[in-house]
């Protein structure tokens, strides 16, 4: 078996010169193990130095030879650096103990008075300054490999040497090898950057993640993997770019606390996962202290998109964007134009804002399918497979969307002969995203009936065993209905009535948030690269990118191609819900849209009531109908 042989850089010269500090540096960068010559000299040779008796070539022949020994072992494995005096020719000949070209030679140059004044404030070691004299003498210079002056930094002696022996660093750098970090890592590899990942150490539970992360990849992959911190940050190029993709909370502020002393001004941090848009902001303000950058970034396609192709959205500052983002457009899925599905969404924590915004639409798309399959299932008599085939035929219809083939995937899928959706707990879980949504809307007064719907159907639905009692208590019995061609069109319509609806209840927040917050989003980007590799991609994405070119002053509602299908479709909408009602089956969303729609439809609505009755316990004030909006009214009602 063809054996992969590493490199082994030997940084010489002589004691006192920088080799061991220079050195670890080197492999810290280079990922490879460092080694210090004086720690192989036989017992003998270290007595003979603390006494200040020099060392004779009779000495050193049996230590430089157990160190060649060595550089055989380290060509075929890791590779390493080794920090050794070498001062003659004959002593490095016996160390080319392998082929020359993967021994790679740095010699580090300095005159006697600069190493004197190092060793005369040097303490703790072995070597005496009057063996100094015999070192010189000894030293033979080299007519070959690196010479570094040592009285330069060791931030230049490192550039100096990597650029002679054309030695890069890796482009980017990832924290976190969850299901998403390692999916996005091996996407990241694909478009061909180099990349360095960090994964913690954890006893009994996260062990070796990075390692074997890197023992994964194919040896033709530029990929370095860390368990230390600092290590990982020195094997970025300047400035570095750093995605963090651990989990949303605490998590992310032990990371930026962690990794911010060892950053250097002008790097660029950017956060990948669900994290809450305010604490974006705070995490922004607080590295920016820093001079350095942050990138709240949405990422939206689950395990596949990160791997294939995500949809990205980031936010923060501008300037970083300009730098890093060309990695985020290079990972991103691809528009029906080639274009990337990634685009600066704006300042601050637009970008982790749109994503929860996108989640709470998600929310509410997946109640919207999950509701029609159960009314289906029960109030259609349909087994999962032909509720299966008509999903497929709407995605046939131009309704195309993400959810629907997978909702259609899901219901055919069998276990054993069972099918097993049937076996799965009715008990739905949630990461907060879509309660986010709800309250961010909240903030700025904005109804989002459909989200806010979705949110409280998975709470409901976690009352598991107070709705088994409840069942048994009211012991009700929901009828079954028909089974024919025109109802199978009106719950069609309905369907994409509600998801019309759903989305313009969704645009309609961002755009509020927009000029609440001044972020000028541009509403027909959002929906663009919301087109492909994000979970809510569909036909009607499509639609409203389009429209939202034209203007996204406007709600979704109000756009004559909208309004034409809605005109005709609510109808539909209403006698959907209207037979659900009566017949004993809940449809949280599609009710919500109803109500939704016909509120914002109407020209009257009840909260002239609600005003009246606010004044009444409270002298809130009201206007008038026949005032100006500027004047307020209060009343006393007892009389």
């Amino acid at each position: 078996m063809k054996v992969d042989l590493k490199e082994v850089y030997i940084v010489f010269g002589v004691s006192g010169c920088g080799k061991t500090t220079l050195g670890k540096e080197l492999a810290t960068i280079l990922n490879i193990p460092f080694y210090d010559a004086d720690n192989f000299h036989p017992d003998e040779n270290i007595k003979k130095m603390s006494d200040g008796i020099p060392l004779d070539d009779n000495d050193r022949a049996p230590w430089l030879q157990i160190l060649a020994d060595q550089i055989i072992d380290w060509n075929k494995g890791k590779g390493a650096v080794l920090a050794c005096s070498a001062l003659k020719r004959e002593y490095r000949n016996t160390l080319q103990s392998v082929d020359h070209k993967y021994i790679k030679w740095i010699f580090l140059e300095a005159s006697y008075d600069v190493i004197l004044r190092r060793l005369e404030a040097r303490q703790g070691h072995f070597f005496k300054q009057e063996l100094l004299v015999s070192q010189f003498d000894t030293l033979e210079k080299p007519k070959q490999g690196i010479c570094i002056n040592v009285e330069q930094s060791i931030e230049n002696s490192i550039t100096q040497i990597k650029l002679e022996l054309n030695i890069s660093q890796s482009e980017l750098g990832l924290i976190g090898l969850g299901v998403m970090g390692k999916s996005l890592a091996k996407n990241i590899l694909s478009r061909g950057f180099s990349l360095s990942v960090y994964n913690r150490q954890v006893e009994n539970k996260e062990v070796d993640i990075a390692k074997h992360f890197v023992d994964e990849q194919s040896k033709d992959v530029n990929v370095l993997g860390f368990d230390d911190l600092s290590s990982f940050v020195n094997s970025l190029e300047k400035p570095r770019t750093i995605m963090i993709m651990v989990n949303a909370g605490k998590p992310i502020d032990m990371v930026i606390e962690s990794i911010l002393p060892l950053l250097s001004k002008g790097d660029c941090l950017i956060d990948g996962g669900n994290s809450h848009y305010k604490k974006t902001l705070e995490r922004e303000q607080l590295v920016s202290r820093s001079g350095i950058h942050f990138l709240g970034t949405g990422v939206s396609g689950g395990e596949e998109g990160a791997l294939k192709g995500p949809s990205i959205m980031p936010g923060g500052s501008k300037e970083a964007y300009i730098r890093s983002g060309k990695f985020l457009e290079a990972i991103a899925a691809r528009d029906k134009n080639n274009n990337s599905c990634c685009t600066y969404v704006g300042p601050e924590g637009a970008g982790h804002y749109v994503k929860m915004i996108h989640n709470g639409i998600e929310y509410a798309e997946m109640q919207l399918l999950s509701e029609i399959y159960h009314f289906l299932r029960f109030y259609g008599n349909k087994s999962p497979e032909q509720i299966s085939g008509i999903f497929e035929s709407w995605r046939t219809n131009k309704k195309d969307s993400f959810l629907l083939e997978i909702t259609a995937d899901i219901l055919r899928k069998k276990e054993g002969k069972e099918f097993l959706i049937d076996k799965i707990l009715d008990k739905a879980g949630q990461k907060g995203t879509g309660g986010w949504s709800t309250v961010s809307a909240l903030e700025i007064g904005m109804p989002i009936s459909t989200i806010s719907e979705a949110v409280m159907a998975r709470n409901l639905s976690g009352m598991k065993s107070e709705r088994e009692i409840a069942s048994e208590i009211y012991n009700l019995k929901p009828s079954t209905g028909i089974d024919d061609e025109e109802f199978l069109n009106t719950l069609e319509k309905a369907f994409y009535a509600t998801s019309i609806i759903n989305h313009a209840i969704g645009f309609d927040l961002i755009s509020q948030a927009s000029q609440e917050y001044q972020w000028n989003l541009n509403l027909s980007e959002i929906a663009r690269i919301w087109t492909n590799g994000c979970i809510i991609r569909s036909d009607l994405m499509e639609q409203i990118s389009v429209l939202f070119k034209d203007s996204d002053s406007i709600s979704l509602l109000l756009f004559p191609e909208i309004v034409e299908i809605l005109k005709t479709d609510i109808t539909t909408l209403t006698d959907i819900v209207s037979i659900a009602m009566r017949s004993g089956y809940s449809l949280p969303v599609m009710s919500a849209a109803t109500n939704y729609f016909l509120t914002y439809t109407s020209k009257q609505s009840s909260a002239n009531m609600i005003q009246a009755q606010r004044d009444y316990f409270g002298a809130h004030t009201y206007q008038r109908v026949d005032a100006p909006l500027t004047q307020y009214f209060h009343t006393n009602w007892k009389n």
